[in-house]
This record gives C-alpha cells, sequence and structure tokens, in this order.
C-alpha cells in the first residue's frame, strides 16, 4: 500500500493476527456459553430459586472472565517476553557483525525463489532501508512495531467470556420455571451451533464437523451438571 501524496509505502495490516483475535474472541464466547450453562442449568436442577440462580450465575461469569483474563495476559506476556528476546538478539547479531547478517538475509531471500544476485540487492536495499526490521521480518516474522499486548488479550478475553455467559444466564432466568431448563438448552445449543460455524468460517475448516463438536460438548457438559443438580436435589443437599 502507498501513500499517494509522498509515495512512500504504509504497511497493511496484519490481517492473519486480527483474524486470531476475533477466533480468540469467539473461542472465549464459546467457553463462556458453556461453563455457564452448565453452571446454571445444575444449580436450576437442584433449586427453583430465581435469586439463588441468578447469584450463581453472577459469580460464575466473574470468576470465568477474571479466570480468562489472567490466563490470557500471562499466556501472551511470555509470548511478549519472548518476541523482545529474540529482536534484542537480532540487534545484538547485527551490532557485532552486519556483513554476516546481510549474507543470511540474502540466503532467505534466495530460499525463497529469487535469483542470488536479486536476493542480493534486495538484501541491501532493505538493510540500507532499515536493517533491523528487514531482518525481524524476514527470520522471524515480527514487526518490531506491533508485538503482541498482553493487555489487550486479557480484556478481550473477559469480555468476549462475559458476553456469551450471558446468554445463558439470561436463558434461564426469563421463561417461567417450568420451561426454565429446556429454554435454556435450546438457547445454548442454537448459540453453540453458531460459534462453531464462526470459527469453522474464520479457519477454513469444514463447518458441520466444528458445529457439531461444540453442540455435542455443550449438550455432554448441561446433562452432566443437569443430573448431578438433580442428585443433590434428591438428596436434599
Amino acid at each position: 500500500m502507498t501513500d499517494a501524496a509522498n509515495g512512500q509505502y504504509l504497511p497493511q495490516p496484519r490481517f492473519a493476527a486480527k483474524l486470531n483475535w476475533l477466533r480468540a474472541g469467539v473461542l472465549g464466547a464459546n467457553d463462556g456459553i458453556v461453563s455457564t450453562a452448565g453452571l446454571v442449568v445444575g444449580v436450576a436442577a437442584a433449586a427453583s430459586s430465581t435469586d439463588t440462580i441468578l447469584t450463581a450465575g453472577i459469580a460464575g461469569i466473574s470468576a470465568g472472565a477474571i479466570s480468562m483474563a489472567v490466563g490470557e495476559y500471562v499466556s501472551v506476556s511470555t509470548q511478549r517476553d519472548a518476541e523482545r528476546a529474540l529482536l534484542a538478539q537480532e540487534r545484538r547479531e547485527l551490532a557485532a557483525d552486519p556483513g554476516d547478517e546481510l549474507n543470511e538475509l540474502t540466503a532467505i531471500y534466495h530460499a525463497k525463489g529469487l535469483s542470488a544476485r536479486t536476493a542480493r540487492r534486495v538484501a541491501e536495499e532493505l538493510t540500507e532501508f532499515d536493517a533491523f526490521a528487514a531482518h525481524a521480518e524476514a527470520e522471524l516474522g515480527l514487526n518490531p512495531d506491533d508485538l503482541t499486548n498482553p493487555w489487550h488479550a486479557a480484556l478481550s478475553s473477559a469480555i468476549s467470556f462475559a458476553v456469551g455467559a450471558m446468554l445463558p444466564l439470561l436463558a434461564i432466568l426469563l421463561p417461567p420455571t417450568s420451561a426454565r431448563i429446556p429454554a435454556t438448552m435450546v438457547a445454548v445449543l442454537l448459540a453453540l451451533a453458531l460459534t462453531g460455524s464462526i470459527s469453522a468460517w474464520l479457519g477454513g475448516s469444514g463447518r458441520a464437523r466444528a458445529m457439531a463438536r461444540v453442540v455435542i460438548g455443550g449438550a455432554l457438559a448441561m446433562t452432566v451438571t443437569y443430573s448431578i443438580g438433580q442428585l443433590a436435589d434428591v438428596a436434599g443437599i
């Protein structure tokens, strides 16, 4: 992409990275749906009190969202630390032996299909423009100015989990008591089919298999927690 005003190259957005974030958001919502549905269905099977179900649902959403955020923050922070370490090492190598690094960059482009002469010229021009950025992209697949952000990852995970979790909570609170569990199960399975379809589309895989996996998993989770709730109710726990 080129800026028509000054002819300066403007880097394209990292489309693949954005797809990964979107996929992570869909999966976070899926986790929120399944875990909260299992929780509220289990509680509803053992207790009919709306206040009890609401309290359990809010507690589950809060705990799940925080857990997702903390886990994602730790994971992405570790990734970011590794990226920074690799970039620091690349800076040291460029400072210690720029000639060898130029040969390495030439070899990378030659291996990608350019002739030896063209690869050398490309490597020289990129080195002259920004040697560090050229090596970071070619060797590490990184943009030094656009590293992963753990805070963004944590916030995205927490929000996507909470949004997904609200569906089963509302589905079990809004209908009449006698229809709570069936309505929730139908709403949850439809929502899981949707998230499975979206995740398959983002990943370029078959939708039927992806939808079946999440729907069967969600149905199993609700069946198990419902059974546990029924047993607890019978036992008077």
